[in-house]
């Protein structure tokens, strides 16, 4: 018997289980060779994404299903491809174990991960698996595909652009702190928990705003808007002024707020993992988008505010309060080398 032998063996049945039941065209040799060899498709740019899930950072056993956080390992790297108005094509997965890890709670990780890189289309092509005696680690790369020079870019926006978000704010960051709480079965919170532990990244969307040319700058947000709009601005040399009664915070997150003595609006602005797409696009497309929402399940989208010239001090984002007050809350998210606010 050979564990990491046996471990790949049990990633390679799974990769076999969900694949189509014709390989993509564009693959040549998947797992069971020292590399993968896949073939572009003519008239697209390859797209490349990777992001890790490292216990006790990004994910928590005791409240985190295996099933859910397999899952969840694919679609944060699923929704870096939706910013890009991106199709995914191909994943790779680095897995790092201890060595006593349950096989139960393995299993069904993997199949958790095996089962949503078919649901968004992708292929399992290789990786890697080490040994991690402290702490498991869930590495996922996606490789994907946008029409030649049509990728939607963060260094794009407009001043006098729309802002817009592709769906609620706060839920994941209210579910995460009711799972802290031992709150998570508790049926009242369930669409919160469930945005922590299972959230859903929006390919189809991001396609259908390339696609229409809607898109001026667009990314995700993983982060949080204070932060994840920052990145926007500078890389657009922009700033943007936001309006606090526009954000789409749902009555949900202020109820559990109450219940967990938190701020609901900085959750919405800074508690992060939301994973919809944050865009901007000139204010004339703005029936036009408005009018798309309908056209993709689980979309909801939301003008929030709009991009303006940069003052002296340079880029920044303005919450505007319902006085009108303004206050800066750029790069006020999520940060991993500092405390999360």
């Amino acid at each position: 018997m050979n564990p990491e032998r046996d471990l790949i063996t049990a990633i390679t049945r799974r990769a076999a289980a969900f694949a189509p039941t014709s390989p993509p065209a564009g693959l040549r040799q998947g797992i069971g060779d020292d590399c993968a060899i896949w073939k572009p498709s003519p008239q697209q740019d390859s797209l490349i994404t990777t992001d890790t899930l490292v216990e006790g950072v990004h994910f928590d056993r005791r409240w985190h299903p295996p099933h859910l956080l397999g899952r969840k390992a694919v679609a944060v790297n699923m929704s870096d491809i939706a910013a890009m108005g991106g199709t995914p094509r191909y994943v790779l997965l680095s897995l790092g174990l201890g060595d006593q890890e349950d096989p139960a709670w393995l299993d069904a990780m993997l199949d958790g991960l095996a089962e949503a890189v078919a649901a968004y289309g992708a292929v399992l092509i290789g990786g890697d698996t080490v040994n991690s005696p402290e702490r498991l680690l869930l590495s996922v790369t996606v490789i994907g595909e946008s029409p030649e020079s049509r990728a939607c870019l963060r260094s794009s926006g407009q001043p006098g652009d729309s802002v817009w978000v592709g769906g609620p704010l706060g839920l994941a960051a209210g579910g995460l702190e009711l799972c802290r709480q031992g709150l998570a079965t508790d049926p009242r919170w369930q669409p919160a928990v469930q945005a922590h532990l299972d959230p859903q990244a929006q390919v189809e969307l991001g396609q259908k705003l390339a696609t229409a040319g809607l898109v001026h700058a667009m990314m995700d947000l993983s982060d949080g808007l204070a932060t994840d709009l920052a990145h926007i601005c500078t890389a657009s040399g922009v700033s943007a002024e936001v309006a606090a009664a526009l954000l789409p915070i749902p009555a949900l997150v202020h109820r559990a707020a109450a219940v967990c003595q938190a701020d609901p609006l900085s959750w919405a602005l800074g508690g992060g993992e939301d994973y919809h797409l944050l865009f901007t696009a000139d204010p004339a497309h703005d029936p036009a988008i408005s009018n798309l929402a309908g056209t993709v399940a689980g979309a909801t989208l939301t003008r929030i505010g709009c991009l303006t010239a940069p003052p002296a001090g340079g880029p920044g984002v303005i919450l505007r309060d319902a006085d009108g007050t303004g206050r800066e809350i750029s790069y006020r998210g999520y940060d991993h080398f500092r405390a999360a606010p």
